[in-house]
């Protein structure tokens, strides 16, 4: 996903709205199209201060389950991407119908709204993507470190992060 994201911001193609980019287009809700994923899921940018009206939007579109939030970084001095995989869950369906949505963030200040009020599986999700890439997901209830240590400097899984010479080990006890 990562490669097919950096493919994207080099090309200068145009790509074909999909059928909830249009939706949301002619609902009034600013987003631009990405390229279809491998997998045919249609991918929309939108900017982070729309994701809230967008996401809510997306619930009243029959989008109620939030199957993945994360993060991922296009390479150093690039910007960070927190992606939200919606499904539209219905009954006697065989393939859900499923859209990603991503905000592409700047890297000195990576601040995007929480989608927690929206979709409480989003919790820990944001957390891990804040303790690892450093994005602030602003009005998330407990944003704090979930996988390293809270006094940890850095955000691991940054592509300029640089690996500490030594770590401090602590008293389990």
């Amino acid at each position: 996903m990562v490669e097919s994201t950096e493919n994207q911001e080099n090309s200068s193609e145009i790509v074909e709205a999909g059928v909830i980019s249009n939706w949301l287009s002619e609902n009034g809700f600013e987003n631009s199209p990405l390229p279809k994923d491998h997998l045919g899921v249609e991918l929309i940018k939108v900017d982070a201060e729309f994701l809230i009206p967008i996401s809510t939007a997306l619930v009243g579109y029959g989008f109620n389950y939030l199957q993945c939030q994360g993060a991922f970084d296009l390479g150093p001095g690039k910007e960070l991407v927190s992606f939200y995989h919606l499904i539209k869950v219905v009954d006697d369906c065989d393939k859900p119908e499923e859209v990603r949505i991503e905000v592409f963030l700047p890297r000195d200040n990576p601040v995007v709204p929480s989608v927690y009020w929206i979709w409480k599986t989003a919790d820990w999700q944001e957390r891990e993507c804040y303790d690892m890439y450093g994005i602030i997901y602003e009005g998330h209830p407990n944003l704090k470190r979930i996988l390293m240590p809270e006094d940890w400097i850095g955000f691991p899984l940054r592509k300029d992060y640089i690996s500490p010479d030594f770590y401090e080990l602590q008293d389990a006890y």
